[in-house]
């Protein structure tokens, strides 16, 4: 009994090291742990975005969190290798590149990858970005993705540009 007491606290331990390695490989490609806020500066995915993008982002979510809404960071920056996996990912799903380029860009194309586009979730909180988010230049880009958000300054005075229907229809996605 011992023996098998011992066993399973080995294993246990062993899964849990495993995972903590596991997680902390991912995030440094950019892999976002759960509960993740944009105030998480030790997170690659947050540490790497656009200075301007997560400092409009840290004062939206300080003013969110007034009504009660949190932000959590579903993805941010991401490196070129990470991308390029979600891209496959994203084919294998779909079953083309052209359905995959719906939802996700390649390595040289991705904002992700540049650090300027975030992805901010529950549902509550990008309720509260669509409402809100222009006042501080944050704008959802992509009718298809309403979790994705960029910085757009003028949006300040002038409120968010028109969306397009998804990332097939923004030329700078195009290559």
């Amino acid at each position: 009994m011992i023996v098998a007491l011992a066993v399973v606290v080995t294993a246990f331990v062993g899964a849990v090291g495993y995972q903590s390695v596991s997680s902390s490989a991912a995030s440094a490609d950019g892999a976002v742990p759960d509960g993740v806020t944009v105030f998480d500066d030790e997170i690659p995915a947050v540490a790497n975005l656009d200075p301007d993008l997560l400092k409009a982002l840290r004062r939206a979510a300080t003013d969110a969190a007034d009504d009660g809404v949190e932000f959590r960071v579903n993805s941010g920056w991401r490196s070129p290798e990470y991308q390029n996996q979600l891209r496959r990912e994203a084919v294998s799903k779909h079953g083309s590149e052209d359905e995959a380029a719906r939802w996700v860009a390649t390595a040289d194309t991705s904002l992700h990858v540049s650090g300027e586009a975030i992805d901010i979730g529950p549902v509550d909180a990008t309720a509260w970005l669509s409402e809100h988010g222009a006042d501080y230049g944050l704008c959802q880009i992509y009718r298809n993705e309403p979790w994705h958000y960029e910085l757009r300054p003028e949006a300040v005075d002038r409120g968010c540009p028109p969306m397009y229907a998804d990332p097939t229809h923004d030329p700078r996605m195009q290559q």
